[in-house]
C-alpha cells in the first residue's frame, strides 16, 4: 500500500502481521501506557515511545524511488481533402496552415504529431458526396488510450457531414480546434432537385421538382436554366430564386434517360460546379407487345410460346394459320372452331401498338394482303421490329422475300434448302456483336458444346451483319437496320432442337431473350456504342463496336477540365478504360462520334449543397472539448504567421485570441523501482530496548 510523496518517490507499508492482529496488539499497548498514564507512573512516554517505535516497525515501512520514463502525448492534425476544398484559395491555404502547424508542434519534446486526411483508408473517411473529418480523426487514434490524447486539430472549410449526436463524448480526447480555410461573408449560386423519380414508362413524362437558391440572400428574382437531354440540343427555361419549380421529362427509351440541368451564374460564386445537376432516370416499358404469326404448325411453335410467355410483362398475341383459304374439304362451317383472323385490326389499327413482329415460318398463302405486309414494312422503317424464322416456305415461290418485306429483309433466297445435319457456330464479327458474344457453349478454339441443326434455308445476304453461320459456312442468323427500326432473320426453324435437349441443348432462350432485346432497341444491346458506369467514385468507359476502334476518348469532369483516356480492346466487342472521379457531379465522354454521360455522386450532394466556409456545424464540439474555432486569414500575416500553440493543464482554458492549446497528460511509464527500509531492524531494537530499559530505570528510582 503505497503512498505518494513526490513525483517518483512513496513510502510503501508492508505490515508483518495481519492487519487486524497488529491493530489489537497496537491497541492494547496502548491501553496499557494509558493506565500508566492514569495512575502517573515514571516512565510513561519512554514506554509510549517504544510502544510506537514497535509499532512502526511491525507495519514495516519503506521509501519506493520510481524510475519513469515519460510517455508523449498524441495530437492529430486532421485535414480535409474533399472536394469543396478546391474552391478559390482554400486548397492554397490548406497547404500552408498545416506545414505551419506542424513545424510549430514538432518543437514539444513531449508530443507526437499524428496527420490524417480525409479519403485514407477508403470511403469510410471521405467520399466525394461527403467530408467525413470525425471518421478519420476515429482512424488516427484507433491504437491511442484516451488519457495520452493532447486533442485535436481540423483543417477545413467547415463543411463536415460527420459530426457526432452528441459531442460531449469527445470530451476525454482533450480539446478539438478548427481552422477554416475559407473567407467570411462567402456567397453562392445552386441548382437543387427536389424530387425525382427514379423508374418512367417509356413513351411518357414523368415530373421532376427542382429549386434554385442564393445564399446567403437573394440576389436576383430568376434565373435562366439551360436543359439538356442525353446530351442532344440545349433548352433555357427560366424560373424563380428560392422557390420549387416542376418540369416535365419525357422518358423516350428504355435505360437510363439523362436530364442535364445548369442554371446561370449569379453576381456571387463560390463554385460553378453546385450550378449544375443531372437527373438519371431508368425507362421501362409498361407491357411489350409481341405479336407472333405462325405460317403452320410445327415442333417449334412451343418455343417461342414459352420463352414469351416466361415473362410476365410480355402481352403475346399469337396465331397459327391452321387451315389456309385455299383448303376445301368439306367440313361445314358451323363445326370449324377456328376464329377468323382480325387481319385489318392487328395490322392497320393497330399494328403501331406492338413492339415486335415475328414471323415464323410464314409463307404466302392470301392470308395477308401485299397492302398490309407494306404497313409491316413501314412500320419497321418508322422504328419497328421485326424477326423471321424461315422455315421451307422461304426458298419457295411463296417467300416472303417476294412480298413488300423483301425490301427490309437482310437475305435472299437462293431457293436451295440443307438437310443434312450442322454446328451452328458464331461468326468472328458475331463474337464482337452483344447479342452472340460469349454464348453460353461458344469456344474461340474449339467446336461449340452445343447440339447439331439439321435444315437450313440457303440465302444470300444483301446487307445487315451476320452472327452466326451453318452449314458450310452459309449465313444463319443476320441483323440489319431498316430506317429507324431493325430486322433479325433466322435462316432456320431448328432452335426447337436446342429447347428439346438434343445433343445435349443449347443456349436458345438466351440468344433469343438477347435477339429480342436487341430488337427492341434496349441500350445494353447496343453494338456501337459508348456508355460509362459508375461505381462509388469508379468511372467505367466502355465502347462496343463491331470492328477494333483505336481512338481514345476524352472525359470532361464537372470544372469542364478535360483529360484522355485510351480503351483497352479485349476482343469481344468491347474496349474498356476506369478512371477515378475527383469530384462529384457530370463528366461528360465522347469519342468524336458519340456521347455520353456520367452522373458521379448523389443527385444532391452534401459536399456542394452550401459550401459556403463555416463553423457552425463543428461548433458544438468545440464547446463541449473546450476547442477554438479560427479563421486561417486572421492569422496568416504578421511577423509569424500561423496559429500558436500552448501546451495547457486539463483545468484551464485551451483557447483564446490568437492560440490553441493542446493538453499536457503527464503521463509516463515505470521501467525500475528502488526500495530502502525507514526502520531497520537493528535500529529497531535499540530504540525498543532502550526505551524500555529507560522505562524500568525511571520507574525504579
Amino acid at each position: 500500500m503505497p503512498v505518494d510523496l513526490l513525483s517518483g518517490l512513496s513510502v510503501a507499508l508492508a505490515p508483518l502481521l495481519p492487519w487486524p492482529v497488529l491493530g489489537a496488539l497496537i491497541g492494547f499497548a496502548l491501553l496499557v501506557v494509558l493506565v500508566a498514564a492514569l495512575r502517573r507512573a515514571r516512565g510513561t512516554l519512554l514506554r509510549l515511545l517504544a510502544v510506537i517505535v514497535l509499532a512502526l516497525a511491525l507495519i514495516n515501512p519503506s521509501l519506493v524511488q520510481e524510475k519513469r520514463d515519460p510517455i508523449k502525448d498524441v495530437a492529430v492534425v486532421v485535414v480535409d481533402d474533399s472536394p469543396s476544398q478546391a474552391i478559390g484559395d482554400r486548397r492554397a491555404r490548406t497547404d500552408r496552415a498545416v506545414e505551419q502547424l506542424t513545424d510549430r508542434l514538432k518543437r514539444f519534446d513531449d508530443l507526437e504529431v499524428r496527420v490524417a486526411r480525409t479519403g485514407e483508408g477508403g470511403e469510410a473517411g471521405g467520399t466525394i458526396n461527403e467530408t467525413h473529418l470525425f471518421d478519420a480523426l476515429n482512424r488516427a487514434m484507433a491504437d491511442v488510450p484516451r488519457r495520452r490524447m493532447a486533442g485535436a486539430v481540423f483543417i477545413t472549410d467547415g463543411q463536415v457531414h460527420d459530426v457526432p449526436q452528441v459531442p460531449g463524448k469527445l470530451a476525454d480526447i482533450g480539446p478539438v480546434h478548427t481552422l477554416l480555410t475559407g473567407d467570411r461573408n462567402e456567397g453562392d449560386r445552386r441548382i437543387a432537385i427536389v424530387q425525382a423519380p427514379n423508374y418512367g414508362l417509356v413513351g411518357k413524362s414523368v415530373e421532376l421538382t427542382i429549386r434554385v437558391d442564393d445564399m446567403p440572400g437573394r440576389q436576383s428574382p430568376d434565373a435562366a436554366v439551360t436543359l439538356r437531354q442525353d446530351g442532344g440540343a440545349p433548352g433555357t427555361i427560366r424560373v424563380p430564386v428560392g422557390q420549387d419549380v416542376r418540369i416535365d421529362l419525357p422518358v423516350t427509351h428504355g435505360g437510363q434517360n439523362v436530364l442535364e440541368l445548369e442554371v446561370e451564374a449569379a453576381k456571387q460564386e463560390l463554385t460553378l460546379a453546385n450550378n449544375r445537376a443531372a437527373v438519371v432516370v431508368n425507362g421501362v416499358r409498361d407491357r411489350l407487345r409481341v405479336l407472333l404469326v405462325s405460317g403452320e404448325p410445327h415442333a417449334g411453335e412451343r418455343t417461342w410460346r414459352n420463352l414469351l410467355k416466361a415473362d410476365p410483362a410480355v402481352d403475346l398475341v399469337h396465331f397459327t394459320i391452321l387451315r389456309p383459304p385455299e383448303k376445301q374439304d368439306g367440313t361445314p362451317i358451323r363445326e370449324l372452331s377456328l376464329i377468323a383472323f382480325p387481319i385489318r385490326e392487328l395490322f392497320e389499327v393497330k399494328l403501331d401498338e406492338f413492339d415486335l413482329i415475328i414471323f415464323d415460318r410464314y409463307r404466302r398463302r392470301g392470308v395477308l394482303p401485299q397492302m398490309y405486309l407494306e404497313n409491316i414494312a413501314d412500320y419497321v422503317r418508322k422504328g419497328g421490329a421485326l424477326l423471321e424464322a424461315s422455315g421451307q416456305g422461304y426458298a419457295s415461290p411463296l417467300s416472303l422475300y417476294r412480298t413488300p418485306l423483301g425490301s427490309i429483309l437482310p437475305a435472299a433466297p437462293s431457293g436451295q434448302t440443307v438437310d443434312r445435319p450442322f454446328l451452328p457456330t458464331v461468326t468472328e464479327i458475331g463474337r464482337r456483336h452483344p447479342v452472340t458474344a460469349g454464348l453460353p457453349g461458344d469456344r474461340i478454339d474449339a467446336p461449340p458444346t452445343w447440339g447439331r441443326w439439321f435444315h437450313q434455308v440457303d440465302v444470300a445476304p444483301n446487307g445487315g451483319t451476320v452472327v452466326m453461320q451453318g452449314a458450310d459456312n452459309r449465313p444463319l442468323l443476320l441483323l440489319d437496320r431498316v430506317g429507324k427500326g431493325r430486322v433479325a432473320q433466322l435462316a432456320s426453324d431448328q432452335i426447337w432442337l436446342w429447347s428439346r435437349g438434343f445433343e445435349g441443348g443449347g443456349p436458345q432462350a438466351e440468344l433469343l431473350r438477347r435477339l429480342a432485346h436487341w430488337l427492341m432497341k434496349e441500350p445494353e444491346l447496343e453494338e456501337n456504342d459508348l456508355r460509362a458506369r459508375v461505381d462509388g467514385n469508379r468511372i467505367t468507359v466502355e465502347r462496343r463496336s463491331l470492328t477494333p476502334d483505336p481512338r481514345s476518348v476524352t472525359l470532361t469532369d464537372p470544372s469542364d477540365q478535360a483529360s484522355t483516356l485510351q480503351l483497352a480492346d479485349n476482343k469481344t466487342g468491347r474496349a474498356i478504360a476506369t478512371v477515378t472521379a475527383s469530384a462529384p457531379g457530370i463528366y461528360r465522354i465522347s469519342d468524336g462520334e458519340r456521347t455520353t454521360l456520367a452522373v458521379v455522386g448523389a443527385v444532391n450532394t452534401p459536399e456542394l449543397a452550401d459550401v459556403r466556409s463555416t463553423g457552425d456545424r463543428i461548433q458544438p464540439v468545440a464547446e463541449a472539448t473546450g476547442g477554438g474555432i479560427h479563421w486561417v486569414t486572421d492569422t496568416d500575416s504578421g511577423p509569424n504567421p500561423g496559429i500558436e500553440v500552448r501546451r495547457t493543464q486539463a483545468d484551464r482554458s485551451q483557447s483564446g485570441s490568437g492560440w490553441i492549446g493542446l493538453r499536457a497528460n503527464g503521463d509516463y511509464t515505470v521501467t525500475g523501482v528502488t526500495e530502502v527500509p525507514l526502520l531497520p531492524v537493528g535500529a529497531v531494537l535499540a530504540l525498543v530496548l532502550g526505551g524500555l530499559l529507560m522505562a524500568w530505570r525511571r520507574e525504579g528510582r
